[in-house]
């Protein structure tokens, strides 16, 4: 069920309409302005893209986005949500104008004279806008901004599906209309992702929650995803073509990496119903993609849950069809897809932890209290990625907290004895002794 929207919010929405508006068609037109009298201006075009063919149709769907910007305004349901939606359009537009004057890139092709209504449209078009407004595109910067506001608030079929196959012919359209090459496209998806990440729609913000790390195996390992990120960026900017898709990886090893020094757990967006945002599941698709099959590797011998005590089970983080009716998530890196009636029951609860991190003592003490209301109610799965770490340390904060064992030691004694491959290192344990002290 929906919550009812706060009232003010169009006359909230108009507001921001006025405030985007000019400053977009002022900001963009002195970048175009501004960069066409350079002698610097250079052009990416990969040689299958003079195949790219002219659908003067595509112009009316490339012109719909400025239609869907002003409806997007009418979707919000809270201050937050239309703020943070208002700020990520406006950071889209920072991030794309500035890119446009620092590294400006000229479109290259000569489009033919058209007529009829397309050609109008056309010539509309090109009255305020210069083929200087390249890499990244705003256009798909915008459109994802745009298409995510739609996604969360049209979930009625068939209008979902209409909505989806609309939102997509505006992405190809750019292309069609021979308004910007292939590489814009990419690089404005980059750029729309992260603003949606900066500006989530729920949730503490990213720099809110920043800090540097003040644990040294934190910075240990974001130093590895750090050289991962250089590793995979250097041919990407020394080689180019297609050696360009390594970009995505860099970007993705890069963000876990600020992370682990930075933005800590709450950097991947996990939500309370173990969903990652839409931000964080395309910005981090190659990682996660490498960090579920690294789960599947590990635990390939072993993919079942192994039960500890009274209805608390220990195991690696559930496929989607799992038969738990309650579930205590460890694991911040990963998506939890548990079953909605889970959800809905309150049977889910996440507290996302970094991999190879001990939990700290106050979050092990809230999955404690979780693990005991929901061992009441059902069999209770705890898990992580592979179910050997931060999950057993939480199963043994549980057992110390509730009396069922005296000490970390003997806590870890009985987990072994259910799942004998957990690995618990001199930082967990010492977690433990503090939470043990504090029982």
């Amino acid at each position: 069920m929906s919550l009812p929207r706060e009232p003010g919010l169009i006359r909230r929405g108009v507001f921001w309409l006025l405030l985007l508006g000019p400053l977009f068609f002022l900001s963009y037109g002195l970048a175009n302005h501004y960069t066409a009298g350079r002698s610097d201006v250079g052009s990416l075009v990969f040689g299958w893209e003079h195949g790219m063919p002219l659908w003067p149709w595509t112009i009316i769907p490339y012109w719909s986005i400025d239609l869907l910007y002003g409806l997007s305004f009418l979707l919000p349901r809270t201050r937050q949500e239309m703020d943070r939606h208002a700020l990520a359009l406006l950071t889209a537009q920072v991030v794309s104008v500035s890119c446009f004057l620092l590294w400006p890139l000229r479109f290259t092709f000569e489009r033919p004279d058209l007529d009829g209504l397309f050609g109008w449209l056309f010539d509309v078009l090109m009255g305020f806008d210069k083929p200087f407004n390249q890499a990244p595109s705003l256009h798909i910067a915008l459109l994802v901004v745009i298409w995510t506001m739609f996604a969360r608030h049209v979930q009625r079929q068939p209008w979902r599906w209409l909505m989806h196959g609309w939102m997509a012919l505006i992405g190809v359209s750019v292309l069609t209309t021979w308004q910007h090459h292939f590489i814009d496209v990419p690089t404005g998806a980059l750029a729309g992702f992260a603003c949606l990440w900066l500006w989530p729609c729920q949730g503490r913000l990213p720099f809110q929650a920043a800090h540097l790390a003040q644990d040294a195996k934190r910075w240990r390992v974001a130093g590895c995803y750090a050289v991962g990120a250089l590793l995979c960026a250097l041919p990407a900017v020394a080689l180019g073509g297609i050696w360009l898709w390594l970009s995505w990886p860099a970007v993705s090893l890069g963000l876990v990496a600020l992370n682990y020094a930075v933005f800590g757990a709450g950097g991947f967006q996990k939500g309370v119903d173990g969903r990652l945002s839409n931000a964080s599941r395309w910005l981090l698709a190659p990682y996660l993609a490498g960090a579920w099959l690294n789960s599947r590797l590990w635990t390939k011998g072993h993919p079942q849950a192994d039960e500890v005590c009274d209805g608390v089970y220990l195991g690696r983080i559930p496929a989607r069809g799992t038969q738990f009716a309650a579930i205590v998530d460890l694991c911040a890196e990963l998506p939890c897809i548990a079953p909605t009636t889970v959800v809905s029951a309150v049977g889910y609860k996440c507290f996302p932890t970094l991999d190879l991190i001990a939990p700290d003592v106050a979050l092990l003490q809230q999955a404690a209290s979780a693990i005991e209301h929901l061992r009441t109610q059902s069999p209770v799965l705890v898990c992580c990625a592979l179910g050997y770490s931060r999950s057993a340390t939480a199963v043994a904060a549980w057992l110390i907290v509730t009396g069922r064992c005296n000490d970390a030691q003997q806590a870890e004694s009985l987990i072994r004895k259910a799942r004998p491959g957990i690995v618990l290192h001199s930082a967990h344990r010492q977690a433990l002794q503090q939470l043990g002290a504090q029982s």
